[in-house]
Formats: C-alpha cells, structure tokens, sequence
C-alpha cells in the first residue's frame, strides 16, 4: 500500500508542473491578419512565426469558399511571411 502513496505524491505534482510549461495556441497567437484572396477576403489567425500547422481562418467569405479552403491560404500567408 505504500508504493501506490508514494507514486501518487511523486508523479502527481510533476504532472502538474510539466502541464504548465506546455503552450496551447491561445499562447502563441499573433494579432490577426487579412488576406485578399480571388474569392474575397480571408482573415487569418496566424500562431508562431516558425509554424504553420496551426493557422486558420477566423473569417472568410462563406458563399465563396469552403473552410479547408480559407484555413489553406492562411497556412500559405504563414509560409509567406515564414520566408521573409
């Protein structure tokens, strides 16, 4: 019975530390930007300046374009301003 006290006391507050070190994305958003696209225009929530994974579109002309489509120039805005 002392070894499962004794795991708990240890791993719990080591969970708890790790958890805080890791970044979600609200963490690492910039301020977000518009893009004008053939379609109308995208705006994009572009994260860190050395990852495009997570850019999306926040908001984009619904009647034009579908939501892969929107998320797609935002993630090629990313890669843009990534090689600048």
């Amino acid at each position: 019975m002392n070894i499962p006290y004794k795991f708990a006391t240890l791993t719990v507050p080591l969970v708890a530390v790790l958890s805080g070190c890791i970044p979600t994305p609200e963490d690492l958003e910039t301020t977000p930007v518009t893009v004008q696209t053939p379609k109308g225009e995208v705006t994009c929530q572009l994260y860190r300046q050395d990852r495009v994974s997570w850019d999306r579109a926040i908001n984009f002309p619904a009647t034009k374009m579908s939501v892969p489509e929107a998320d797609a120039y935002c993630r090629q805005e990313g890669q843009r301003r990534l090689k600048n």
